[in-house]
């Protein structure tokens, strides 16, 4: 069953977009404050241009000469300065971008590490990579190199605004007045666009989930004949987004047409009636000349807008997608004020835990206690329940009811850091990180040095690490790769690296032959004498070496007890080892 992340609200949104300028408070205002002296500056340029046509208009004889080189001179200056302050703009607006850029990817990869492991299990691969991916590269994009021409181009809107209303009232008003066409169909388009770019993006991490999950399970699509189906699937997919896409095309088809009309109305109506004005001496021509310049100006920033709507609405769509990961249920944000509570030991106790999934009953009144440095093997047949109690007993899924503790803590209120050094669940998935083999096993146990990672790989029988070409600093995943036996020995080399108080084992040596799988469980055993081992017994010969068994049939615990014990009962576990020995 698959979950669906969260998208944030648009409050959570603004909230995150004023952090990241609180974060670099002094950086954003001196770029602000940069930005608005550069339009400040391109405000004068029209201004000068309108006392040229005055003075050419005006003044009399050679004097009309030396006024025009005066106000040619002053141009020049304003020109060199609006382009200083524009590049010096431009790259702290930048700076500011990339800082902030780093920090939501930061934020972002400590915000999916402390999801719990069953939500990332649930959500949809493709969702959860295209939010890390394409939607960080997009808010990257828009922080780098949209927000500061954004930035711009609204204080010069401001500013061209302010500036032709001051330069002659009327004027300005009748001119600014026009574009109240541009702002209806701004707010119209607004309305729609926020869930049509939801959708888009959301669209697009389904066509990414079908492609990955479908790439990562190649082997099987074609073993089984699923070729046909994927590929229904991936259409449907795709359509979707085509669909989605479309709509945002549409909203942006009405949109353009509307405000290239309304942006030349203003410059058009203020010549006409500038004109007028003029021919009755009700203003002078040099004001009607700035007034124009100053509305003609408007559509450049007017344009930028245009240009950039749709990476606009797609990143603040992104945005949303990943402030939605800081609004899922985090194990720390759950944990409440018992997070920092500390178990009095090892022990780890069942009482009546039910779990479903969906509407799928799977376990029904587990009651275990499980003693400290006990190893227990919980076995039985396929679909009785063994794999989804070890997932609860990691701490992974919660008991829908009954409550499992240790050491007198429910699990569930553990703090991740807490939890994972008390238990860890491997089984017969691994990954290899395309890193060197020391890193590879460091990322268990930062601290360790060569020689704790030589042991740790010979307790598991990784004889073929000594014969790297590099040894411990060769490059796994790239320069080598790992056989899917040697991948399992790894990660149980960094489990006991880790040196949990709990490991619970499921399936975890599957990928070894039964002989180097048992030698490797008994070596396990050895190495971690004095920690609790809860192996889920796939081959009975690792039950007979347990402290106790667990019998499960139906997601009950039906027989408890030792080896010895449970063969005398003739029950369930006898028929077991009777029917595995022949």
């Amino acid at each position: 069953m698959t979950t669906q992340l969260p998208v944030a609200a648009a409050a959570r949104v603004r909230r995150a977009a004023w952090r990241e300028i609180r974060s670099d408070r002094a950086l954003f205002s001196t770029a602000m404050v940069t930005t608005m002296l550069a339009a400040g500056a391109g405000l004068l340029m029209p201004l000068l241009l309108g006392r040229i046509v005055d003075a050419v208009s005006n003044t009399p004889g050679r004097a009309v000469i030396a006024a025009v080189d005066r106000l040619a001179v002053a141009i020049l200056v304003v020109t060199v300065a609006q382009m200083v302050l524009l590049r010096y703009a431009q790259l702290l607006c930048y700076r500011f971008g990339e800082r902030a850029a780093a920090r939501i990817r930061e934020r972002f990869l400590d915000r999916t590490l402390a999801l719990p492991g069953a939500l990332v299990e649930h959500a949809a691969t493709g969702d959860l990579i295209t939010r890390g991916t394409a939607d960080v590269n997009a808010v990257a994009l828009m922080l780098r190199s949209m927000a500061p021409q954004i930035f711009l181009a609204t204080i010069q809107l401001v500013f061209l605004m302010a500036a032709v209303l001051l330069l002659d009232p009327m004027l300005g008003a009748f001119g600014l007045g026009a574009l109240v066409i541009a702002v209806f169909a701004l707010r119209s388009y607004l309305r729609r666009a926020e869930a049509a770019y939801l959708r888009q993006a959301t669209a697009a991490g389904d066509v990414n989930e079908v492609v990955t999950t479908t790439a990562q399970g190649a082997r099987t699509v074609e073993a089984f004949g699923m070729a046909r189906l994927r590929i229904r699937a991936a259409d449907a997919a795709i359509a979707e987004s085509r669909q989605a896409r479309l709509s945002t095309l549409r909203l942006r088809t009405r949109l353009f047409p509307v405000v290239e009309i309304a942006c030349a109305l203003p410059v058009v109506g203020v010549l006409l009636l500038g004109g007028w004005l003029h021919r009755n001496d009700m203003i002078a021509l040099g004001t009607v000349v700035a007034a124009t310049l100053y509305l003609q100006r408007l559509i450049d920033p007017l344009n930028l807008f245009m240009m950039w709507l749709d990476q606009i609405q797609s990143a603040m769509a992104a945005f949303a997608r990943i402030e939605g990961i800081g609004a899922a249920r985090t194990t720390r944000a759950d944990l409440g004020p018992s997070a920092t509570a500390e178990p009095a030991d090892d022990r780890i106790v069942c009482a009546d835990v039910h779990f479903a999934y969906g509407n799928s009953r799977v376990l029904h009144g587990i009651d275990l206690d499980i003693r400290p440095g006990e190893r227990l093997a919980i076995v039985g047949p396929s679909g009785a329940g063994k794999s989804t109690l070890g997932r609860l007993l990691a701490g992974i899924e919660a008991p829908d009811r009954g409550a499992i503790t240790v050491g007198g803590v429910p699990i569930a209120k553990l703090a991740p850091d807490r939890l994972r050094r008390q238990v860890i669940l491997i089984t017969q998935e691994h990954h290899v990180f395309n890193d060197t083999l020391r890193e590879n096993l460091r990322l268990a146990a930062p601290t360790v040095t060569d020689a704790e990672l030589t042991t740790a790989l010979a307790a598991v029988g990784a004889s073929w690490a000594t014969e790297l070409p590099d040894g411990p600093d060769t490059l796994l995943d790239g320069q080598h790769r790992l056989d899917n036996a040697q991948a399992q020995q790894l990660s149980l080399a960094r489990v006991l690296l880790a040196d949990p108080h709990t490991l619970i084992l499921d399936e975890a040596t599957a990928m070894l032959d039964p002989t180097t799988a048992r030698d490797t469980e008994r070596s396990l055993a050895a190495i971690l004498s004095g920690r609790t081992v809860i192996a889920i017994a796939h081959r009975l010969q690792t039950a007979h070496d347990a402290d106790r068994i667990a019998v499960m049939e139906d997601g009950r615990i039906i027989e408890l007890g030792t080896h010895t014990e449970l063969l005398a009962r003739r029950g369930s576990y006898a028929s077991l080892w009777r029917a595995w020995h022949g």
